[in-house]
């Protein structure tokens, strides 16, 4: 179902419930694996994939539809997805090494993010990244989303993000060549 059709059938009292599970099923798995992939524990994930579908339900009727209603889930998601890493880092008054340690860990325990020796290799130096760079790197590389439509969720010049996103790469690439 397109999206136009399910906010039409969201604003009607007597289809808002199916209308709000199409859109649940239609984009929880791209949600839940852009949160994955910054929060890395499935656990976790699953939690901030719920808070961004209860903070749609509760907003979709303000929804203006000045972007694309995928673009405004995704925006909820990387927002739950930073406060969640910030919150972390301040509840349990952790450095950002610390934090990215415990996210280590995480990927080297977990087989779906793993992968073979390469792929482990390349998590861990993505997930040396500052957030925001990973959060960048992440949408270009692996959700293979264009600058402007990352523009449009972040609220970042296109050039702001091509540079952050060369600059991940470089990181990235020095990591990979240590060893």
């Amino acid at each position: 179902m397109e999206d136009k059709e399910l906010l039409e059938k969201f604003a009607q009292p007597e289809s808002r419930n199916l209308a709000f599970n199409q859109l649940v099923r239609k984009y929880q798995q791209q949600v839940y694996w852009h949160v994955r992939k910054m929060v890395i524990d499935h656990d976790d994930a699953d939690d901030l994939t719920q808070e961004v579908f209860i903070k749609v339900w509760k907003n979709l009727e303000n929804f203006r539809q000045d972007a694309q209603l995928y673009t405004w889930i995704y925006r909820i998601a990387t927002n739950e997805c930073l406060t969640f890493l910030s919150s972390k880092r301040r509840k349990f008054f952790l450095p950002i090494n610390d934090v990215t340690a415990e996210l280590l860990e995480k990927v080297e325990a977990s087989p779906e993010l793993a992968g073979d020796e390469i792929q482990l290799k390349l998590q861990k130096a993505i997930l040396r990244l500052p957030d925001k760079q990973r959060l960048v790197f992440n949408m270009k590389y692996f959700d293979e989303m264009k600058y402007e439509e990352m523009s449009e969720i972040l609220g970042t010049s296109v050039g702001a993000l091509k540079a952050s996103y060369h600059i991940a790469v470089k990181k990235i690439e020095e990591y990979i060549q240590q060893d």
